[in-house]
């Protein structure tokens, strides 16, 4: 397992990762039907906070694997076995995201996460052992990945009280482990598969909320009422996604990877884009609802508050790509 060539050329996602990504559509969808319930019922605040963690859990593992498959893919036996755990993983995350986001309780949501990362430092110590070009790098992604997991599993022993500000601490720190473990020798990640990489999970995440809203408007067809709002809603649902694909594909991304601070900035600024993205396709079928009183008596959905889930996660993606706009470095001149 050694450093890939970072100009190899036609270096396309392989169909192991493209497994992945299906495997973590069903987070994806987990996590924006929570956040629906929970807007549905009048929590709306706990709901944006509980979905904003669970999503935190899906993204970062995904790009992790992400930037190290670019760097280390060997696609062999015990690869493809390490990668088939963190698969697993992926559900059992999946399998907790509902508890995570209406009752904040993480703990199954948890082992998924650590059981993920746990594989992840199996294949950083394979890259230590076989890369000595890399050991010193592939050695403290190592340590810090396990070192963060074990504070995952302590965090689950404590009062619930202090679940945010935990939270928070261990997100922190988890997102500081590449800045220092690449702070000498950097990984040799492919610009362009990294960068067809984010594409193709932009694509995910836009089909999961094509996903939500479709079954929403068919859900309040089937009614036989408000038919004309209705085809309003959908019409103007599916021209905004389609602009949100327009403008996240309007400019190559590649040229933003060049160098270490910038590639930081890019990938963890995906959060934004990626989170905003799959809260439109909830923002969507909640708007539906609310238009056809689909939410029943039992449920206190105004309005306002659904439109808002749908048109705060648009304004949220323009001001991240505008933010990833400002670190192009043929924009602002930089290396």
């Amino acid at each position: 397992m050694r450093g890939r060539d970072p100009r190899e050329p036609h270096r396309a996602s392989t169909p192991l990762e493209l497994l992945f990504d299906l495997c973590f559509v069903v987070a994806v969808a987990r996590a924006g039907a929570a956040l629906e319930a929970q807007v549905e019922a009048g929590h709306t605040g706990l709901g944006v906070v509980g979905y904003l963690a669970a999503f935190f859990a899906i993204w970062w593992a995904w790009m992790n694997f992400t930037w190290f498959a670019s760097a280390f893919d060997t696609d062999d036996v015990p690869y493809r076995l390490t990668v088939l755990v963190q698969i697993g993983g992926s559900l059992v995350l999946a399998a907790g995201i509902r508890d995570l986001v209406v009752d904040a309780d993480s703990t199954v949501a948890t082992w998924g996460y650590v059981v993920m990362r746990v594989a992840m430092v199996v294949q950083w110590l394979r890259a230590a052992r076989s890369d000595p070009a890399h050991r010193g790098t592939a050695a403290r992604y190592a340590a810090g990945v396990l070192a963060v997991q074990v504070g995952w599993l302590v965090r689950l022993s404590l009062p619930h009280d202090w679940w945010l500000w935990t939270f928070g601490v261990l997100v922190v720190v988890e997102l500081a482990v590449p800045a220092w473990a690449e702070r000498r020798i950097r990984t040799t990640y492919h610009p362009r598969h990294v960068s067809e990489r984010y594409g193709l999970f932009t694509v995910i995440v836009l089909g999961e909320a094509v996903t939500a809203a479709a079954g929403a408007v068919e859900s309040a067809v089937d009614q036989d009422g408000h038919r004309a709002e209705l085809t309003v809603v959908a019409v103007s649902g599916l021209v905004v996604l389609f602009a949100i694909w327009w403008l996240y594909f309007d400019q190559p991304e590649t040229r933003r990877l060049g160098s270490l601070r910038t590639a930081l900035a890019w990938g963890y600024g995906h959060y934004a884009v990626f989170s905003s993205i799959a809260a439109v396709g909830a923002g969507l079928a909640l708007s539906v609802a609310a238009l056809s009183g689909s939410g029943g008596e039992e449920h206190h959905l105004s309005a306002t508050t659904a439109h808002a889930v749908l048109t705060v996660p648009v304004a949220v993606f323009l001001l991240a790509k505008l933010a990833l706009h400002e670190h192009d470095p043929a924009a602002s001149g930089s290396a």
